[in-house]
């Protein structure tokens, strides 16, 4: 336990401790707070960046970009890791090469079916947590939908308002609902379970005594608001033991009474964050409960906290390795010695005794919209969806904006900033509820949008197609996005991303033990064709060599086909080429 040491004050004192002369001014903070703009970067001469996630990410490397700042990327996953150099202009930016999307579901399934833990996780970490916790005006069903919709969709209203009545009553009210009426009103669709077991409706009378404070002396007591946590209140210590559903119960019921006794201030604004301990509680407790009524294995709080944060777990010899490299680079880049930048990957398993495996930077990517602003194309349909639709789904989800200033021409659609006057802030929120067509300035078929992102200094054009109809099931969002490249996902695979969020993936030991010769890192993605040893190096780009925009040579067709890798993360895949010395100069660190 580190008491109220924060983590920056932590690792401070650390280097302090061997280098007591230099200065280091800590922050704890969201780095994407409006202080930490342009101007900020700009103090920098150099910018190291391990951040753990990949919107985050993004949002680093577009102020780089814009502050003219050279960045450093690293990762970590397991045993596994890279540092990355990016120099606006002389090597292609973090976003150059496209990211897959994490795992998503079915709505169907989570709501409905779940068949799997980790369908649990995400119905209580993006249903129920944020029902109870985050934005109320969100759309958020928990009902499942069957011909009783309407009644329940009333009944779900009384529910999840939390009236002046005693806070475990409330939190039994909820636990009967999601856990038993609403899992009655699924299994009143007989056609769903022919080929399904059917779950079991679950009540807390049946699972726990009327009273939970005579059994539990601790609960009145509660905990230190400055360490809030149902385990403690409830005496639970170990957090890799499998709780019963009796414990499940008594933690759910107690993060939810400790969450309206301790944190009632944040409650509307809550998102689930994986280092708040009182959320993996609840999300962990409310998965075991549903899990246990759909003869799903229970998994303990440990288990649950990494699944629920793609987590894998950090190394501590691996972190060790990649903050030597990332040192190593940074110093290459104050001192500008730019023929000698290397994107490093570690491996798990060496290959020719090699575990380091240094690549020399690639130019900028010429369709990259971020770093070489490359118009994109959006289809989508401009009678029926709405400009939050676009917001939410485009600017927000896809292109990281987190301050958008929406445009057609010299009009302005949609804003988001501290110092709108009231009445712009009305007629922006009266624009989000529009269909496209039907805004002040109709956005259709052959409309060019400009959209920015203020606090990043990020421009770019979207050109607007009309679409009528879209699959639901390959195209969720009822809208295209082209120009902008996401990498697809394994529809089977659920590997979990690990400490920092590395960009490179599992090298399976025995397709590493198996090459005869070294391998070269590179990164792609499955729904792009793969480029054999044709993206051009920084070091060729001096020498005015030219340049192969189809990425594919004749050779290249017919040799040196890249071997794909059946490994997946939340950033880029490997590819392994067997003819490494042909491709790049292989230099050891």
């Amino acid at each position: 336990m580190l008491g109220s040491l924060r983590p920056r004050q932590i690792a401070r004192d650390a280097v302090l401790r061997f280098r007591p002369n230099i200065s280091i001014t800590p922050y704890h903070a969201n780095v994407k707070e409006s202080h930490f703009n342009v101007d900020f970067f700009k103090e920098f001469d150099v910018v190291l960046n391990g951040l753990d996630n990949l919107d985050a990410r993004r949002h680093v490397n577009r102020l780089c970009l814009a502050a003219d700042v050279p960045l450093v990327e690293s990762g970590t996953t397991g045993f596994l890791g890279q540092v990355t150099v990016h120099l606006k202009g002389k090597t292609e930016c973090y976003e150059c090469q496209p990211k897959p999307a994490p795992k998503t579901y079915p709505v169907c399934t989570i709501t409905s079916t779940p068949s799997k833990f980790v369908h649990c996780i995400v119905w209580a970490k993006d249903l129920l947590f944020a029902k109870l916790f985050g934005d109320k005006n969100q759309e958020n069903d928990l009902n499942v939908h069957s011909s009783d919709a309407a009644n329940s969709s009333e009944h779900s209203e009384d529910v999840f308002e939390c009236r002046k009545d005693d806070i475990e009553q409330y939190g039994r009210r909820i636990y009967d609902h999601v856990f038993g009426h609403n899992i009655e009103v699924a299994l009143s669709n007989e056609e769903t379970w022919k080929n399904r077991n059917k779950p079991r409706p679950l009540y807390s009378k049946d699972v726990l005594p009327e009273k939970l404070t005579e059994e539990n002396g601790n609960m009145e007591k509660g905990c230190a608001t400055d360490d809030v946590s149902a385990m403690a209140s409830l005496g639970l210590k170990n957090p890799q033991d499998v709780w019963s559903l009796e414990e499940n119960s008594r933690v759910f019921l107690e993060a939810l009474r400790l969450f309206f006794l301790k944190r009632k201030k944040e409650i509307g604004n809550l998102s689930f964050d994986k280092d708040d301990q009182l959320a993996v509680e609840f999300v962990t407790a409310a998965a075991n409960i549903r899990a246990s009524s759909f003869g799903i294995p229970l998994h303990s709080l440990f288990e649950a906290k990494g699944i629920a944060g793609n987590i894998v777990h950090a190394v501590a010899t691996t972190n060790a390795v990649i903050a030597g490299l990332i040192v190593i680079e940074a110093i290459k880049v104050l001192k500008k010695d730019s023929n000698n930048y290397r994107m490093t990957y570690c491996l798990e398993h060496p290959s020719k005794k090699l575990l380091l495996m240094p690549v020399e930077p690639y130019e900028p990517n010429k369709s990259c919209y971020v770093c070489s602003e490359t118009p994109l194309s959006l289809e989508v349909n401009t009678h029926c969806s709405k400009l939050r639709d676009f917001v939410e789904k485009i600017v927000k989800a896809k292109l990281g904006m987190n301050f958008p200033l929406i445009m057609q021409g010299a009009s302005i659609l949609y804003e988001v900033g501290e110092d709108l006057e009231e009445d712009m802030v009305a007629i922006y929120a009266a624009n989000l509820e529009k269909p496209l067509s039907e805004l002040p300035s109709p956005v259709t078929c052959g409309t060019v949008l400009t959209v920015e992102d203020l606090q990043q200094e990020f421009s770019c054009s979207i050109n607007i197609k009309h679409r009528e109809e879209f699959d639901e099931e390959k195209e969720p969002d009822g809208m295209l996005l082209s120009g902008w490249v996401e990498a697809s996902v394994d529809k089977d695979n659920n590997k979990p991303v690990g400490n920092g969020e590395s960009t490179s993936n599992a090298l399976p030991a025995e397709e590493i033990l198996e090459c005869e010769k070294d391998v070269e890192i590179q990164e792609t993605s499955e729904g792009t064709e793969s480029v054999a040893g044709k993206k051009r190096k920084l070091s060729e780009v001096s020498k005015g060599t030219t340049i192969d925009h189809s990425g594919r040579s004749e050779e290249s067709r017919n040799h040196n086909q890249p071997e794909k890798l059946d490994v997946d993360d939340e950033d880029d895949e490997l590819i392994v080429f067997d003819d490494w010395e042909s491709l790049t100069k292989k230099k050891r660190l």
